[in-house]
């Protein structure tokens, strides 16, 4: 399987001037954007750390994950979520043609941790023998910052600093992640069953 994010998050979208007051950075100088494409890296790479973490998209981007077959015939579980709408499914066969599957055929099962495709006749389309199929959604609390929940605001506010303020340290131990940042991370972790235990 594969999963390509086919649109990024947009430059303008990214809390820049509410990162610099968390930053308690000055203000009112004419170099106050000098450190803005720093910034901008380190909060990049704090929302995608959180999106690791939870499973879950925090600004919304379009995706196509391509499958060699389904793991329930009923329905599929969507690797990340919220899911807002799938845009289409497509089958294509092992000469690489693709044929689109009418929507009629399906629905989003909307879910907080495990959002699903779900055949309406009980049965999800047939993958081609040799072939794959490849589902295009919409995932992400909204397009913008303030669609983001404020828990999770905080954790990336709180992971991007702690990247900022240690930038230069090379010695931290591999997935390092303060436990204010876990700590709010938590409640939105996906609950995995196994052996009869939640994990």
């Amino acid at each position: 399987m594969m999963l390509v994010e086919e649109t990024s998050v947009p430059l303008g979208a990214l809390p820049v001037a509410a990162f610099k007051e968390h930053l308690r950075l000055g203000s009112g100088f004419a170099e106050d954007s000098l450190q803005d494409g720093l910034l901008e890296s380190f909060l990049q790479a704090a929302m995608s750390a959180v999106e690791a973490r939870t499973g879950k998209v925090l600004i919304e981007r379009a995706y196509a994950w391509t499958l060699y077959g389904w793991r329930d015939g009923a329905a599929q579980a969507l690797p990340v979520a919220p899911v807002s709408a799938v845009t289409d499914i497509g089958l294509t066969d092992a000469q690489g043609s693709e044929v689109v599957v009418a929507a009629s055929a399906y629905q989003l099962v909307k879910d907080t941790h495990h959002p699903s495709v779900r055949g309406v006749s009980n049965s999800l389309p047939q993958v081609p023998e040799n072939g794959s199929v490849t589902l295009r959604f919409v995932a992400g609390f909204g397009a913008a910052w303030s669609d983001v929940p404020a828990d999770l605001q905080q954790a990336v506010f709180l992971l991007a600093a702690h990247f900022y303020e240690f930038r230069q340290e090379t010695t931290l131990s591999e997935g390092c992640m303060p436990f204010g940042v876990t700590s709010l991370l938590e409640r939105y972790r996906p609950l995995r069953m196994g052996l009869g235990a939640v994990q």
